[in-house]
């Protein structure tokens, strides 16, 4: 793939790194991503993304945009209230980096739909907010064999890993950190216990850095490790992953 003069100047900052240079420009040009929800966690990760220059960005989502989503869903102007988030999204990536093609899903990611629609892309970004997705996007991009790439947030914290279990041992997938889904009234969703919005943008961001390291095989990957942030500290730790010989998706 040959830039065009627009395009190293608007990538010139990636091609005068060594690790990315046009090679590797051109690989995230070529590259198909999907997002799996257009919220706190989509925004940034989409924007980000978006101004990176990767060729497909798929957006998952079907909701539409409320006044309370503003606090910290920054892919969202509040002249879109009421408009489906996946059409909002498209619009504000479109004003960031019109070359980029954006693939809008305007559907819950169910058991019906998640295999064709993540057999559509090359790698997977889970933003969503609820376990039943972020279990079955596990199962079903282990069984497609696609790098996942998920996030978590909570008040003032958040989590961040990769999950490439289908390479086989030592990668663990999300079963073998949690086997199964917590009560659903021990984890609050962020409309009962609140959230900070700028948290939602340090680990959106850092899920972006992610999902641009496997695609250009940059760095250390956090296939089995889980990152995790606490704003109150100001602090990150990691911690070990290992694979589950027992796991049920990928044992």
């Amino acid at each position: 793939m040959k830039l065009t003069d627009a395009q190293f100047e608007r990538y010139a900052r990636h091609l005068i790194l060594d690790e990315v240079g046009e090679e590797g420009q051109a690989r995230l040009m070529r590259a198909r991503v999907l997002v799996v929800g257009a919220g706190g966690l989509g925004s940034p990760l989409l924007i980000y993304l978006a101004a990176a220059g990767i060729g497909t960005l798929g957006v998952v989502d079907d909701d539409t945009v409320d006044l309370s989503n503003l606090q910290r869903q920054i892919v969202h102007p509040t002249t879109r209230i009421g408009v489906a988030k996946v059409e909002s999204a498209r619009d504000t990536l479109a004003a960031i980096n019109p070359e980029i093609r954006v693939e809008t899903h305007a559907v819950r990611l169910e058991a019906a739909n998640a295999a064709a629609l993540v057999r559509g892309y090359d790698i997977v970004a889970d933003g969503s907010d609820n376990f039943a997705t972020r279990y079955l996007l596990n199962d079903v991009c282990f069984s497609e064999r696609r790098t996942l790439v998920a996030a978590a947030l909570s008040r003032f914290d958040g989590q961040l890993s990769t999950f490439k279990a289908y390479l086989g041992p030592p990668h663990p997938c999300y079963r073998c950190l949690f086997r199964e889904p917590p009560p659903p009234d021990l984890v609050p969703r962020c409309e009962t216990a609140g959230i900070l919005g700028a948290v939602a943008g340090v680990i959106g961001t850092l899920q972006a850095t992610e999902v641009l390291k496997e695609l250009l095989d940059l760095g250390e990957s956090l296939s089995g490790q889980l990152l995790m942030y606490d704003a109150l500290r100001a602090g990150f730790h990691k911690i070990k992953l290992p694979r589950d010989p027992r796991c049920p998706t990928c044992a």
